[in-house]
């Protein structure tokens, strides 16, 4: 059983459907990317599977249970997490509180404590901005708060939402690993991303969609050297 497993999604904004019938599955463990164009249907397949849309027609389970339809709270209790793209940072609280609220659900407060040490040794930038607005933080000190208050949940499986975007190159760097070290330390991503050449350095398998429907599937690696993606989404040949 995948831990997430996506079937015939369809969502429409409007009259206009913008996926047609998705399928994919992430296993446990799995950091799996999908890339394509502006406009594919990416962020609103994850905003379908974290329940801010509504689909229009298809399957979502999580855990082996439906979850299309549940509320985003709900989800979250159950381990499901969303890092949206644009951060989504509270710019009027604090580092700390926006941090904070990551595991406003949770009462553990030892496990609490321990989870937010992680998240600034992951990101020491964060502790060194601790007491700061984050309204005040450069974009990439925002991704670093956006994705460090996420883990605070605790997810099973964390959606990240184009986290490279915009970002410098050395900054963009630091984020992908921190990526494979989340994921290391036994959390499963599903990661949207313009960048691909990163993704799927990243990612263990991926899937290429086009137009709201998926086109191609694979191994990361098999992906990186098909010529078709390579030629879209690499800049090569």
């Amino acid at each position: 059983m995948s831990l997430l497993e996506v079937r015939g999604l369809s969502v429409n904004y409007g009259a206009v459907r913008v996926l047609h019938g998705v399928d994919l599955c992430v296993e446990a463990g799995e950091i799996v990317t999908l890339i394509g164009c502006n406009g594919a249907g990416k962020s609103t397949t994850l905003r379908a599977i974290s329940g801010l849309l509504r689909p229009g027609a298809g399957s979502i389970s999580f855990q082996g249970e439906s979850i299309a339809g549940v509320a985003p709270h709900l989800l979250v209790r159950r381990g499901l997490a969303h890092c949206p793209e644009g951060r989504g940072v509270f710019p009027q609280l604090t580092v700390q509180e926006n941090l904070d609220l990551g595991a406003f659900i949770r009462r553990d407060r030892a496990q609490i404590a321990a989870d937010l040490e992680r998240a600034l040794v992951l990101f020491p930038r964060l502790k060194e901005r601790f007491r700061q607005l984050a309204g005040t933080l450069s974009g990439g000190e925002q991704q670093m708060l956006a994705m460090a208050r996420a883990t605070l949940a605790r997810p099973k499986l964390l959606l990240l939402d184009e986290p490279s975007l915009g970002l410098a190159p050395q900054i963009v760097q630091t984020i992908f690993r921190v990526i494979r070290e989340i994921n290391a330390a036994g959390t499963t991503i599903l990661l949207v991303e313009q960048n691909a050449h990163m993704a799927l350095n990243t990612a263990h398998r991926g899937y290429v969609i086009e137009v709201g429907r998926i086109v191609m599937e694979g191994k990361a690696s098999e992906l990186a050297r098909s010529d078709e993606v390579r030629r879209a989404y690499l800049g090569v040949g």
